[in-house]
């Protein structure tokens, strides 16, 4: 299988490299990070055995504007693409009142806008894939009901529209043979997280979610599509 993930350079998304390519998937590895990128991909391909992992050093924000240079990259690597983990997440923890409009437009270009050109743009290259799965990685603060941290009130609602696009998308591609969901999750230990919450101890690290991810992934669409599933241990 052929695998698309963003948000690659570190925490769940290189977990899921790693993760991926020691099954034996070809993984097309996403992120802004150049660097970091090419380390990962030189230790998964050195687990593997061989070129497993492609670093694919982009800014998905860029995306509308860059959508031909990006999808020759694609196309250098894989004409099918089976299966995209829209894994790239930004977080800014700060009071609502304290939020300037340009930092929230700026969470909902990386949580919301760029995932969903992504989606638009891959289509046509998952059409050849008999698994045809896209799986959004959301949060539990953009899950109806669920508690929430103070200070991600932006945050929490580009992942609540990035979660009502899954299931929008679900309905209008389902008819083709698509599966889209999404997974809430709870707190992992990240990067991000730690970076918007010093001292916090999540229950899960980013291996642990991984496993998960891989196995929802490849064997999820046979039992859902267009459903927003929470993936926590605690709320949030």
């Amino acid at each position: 299988m052929v695998i698309l993930i963003t948000g690659a350079g570190r925490g769940i998304g290189a977990a899921l490299a790693r993760q991926m390519t020691r099954s034996g998937h070809t993984v097309l590895a996403v992120s802004r990070n150049r660097t970091a990128l090419q380390n990962l991909a030189d230790e998964c391909n050195s687990t593997a055995g061989g070129t497993l992992c492609h670093p694919v050093p982009f800014d998905l924000t860029e995306l509308e504007e860059l959508k031909e240079d990006f999808v020759s990259v694609i196309g250098n690597h894989a004409e099918t693409v089976d299966a995209v983990i829209n894994n790239a997440g930004r977080m800014i923890h700060k009071p609502f009142r304290r939020f300037t409009l340009r930092e929230a437009r700026s969470l909902f270009e990386t949580n919301f806008f760029a995932p969903a050109c992504l989606i638009r743009i891959l289509l046509p290259m998952m059409e050849g894939s008999r698994l045809k799965h896209v799986v959004n990685i959301t949060s539990m603060g953009g899950f109806q009901g669920s508690a929430k941290f103070g200070g991600l009130s932006f945050y929490s609602a580009s992942k609540a529209a990035l979660g009502n696009l899954t299931e929008c998308l679900a309905e209008e591609l389902g008819e083709e043979g698509f599966r889209v969901n999404a997974l809430a999750l709870g707190s992992v230990q990240t990067e991000m997280l730690a970076e918007a919450f010093p001292g916090y101890k999540a229950p899960l690290n980013p291996g642990q979610m991984a496993a998960f991810i891989e196995w929802f992934t490849l064997e999820g669409g046979l039992y859902f599509n267009g459903k927003i599933l929470p993936v926590s241990v605690s709320t949030p």
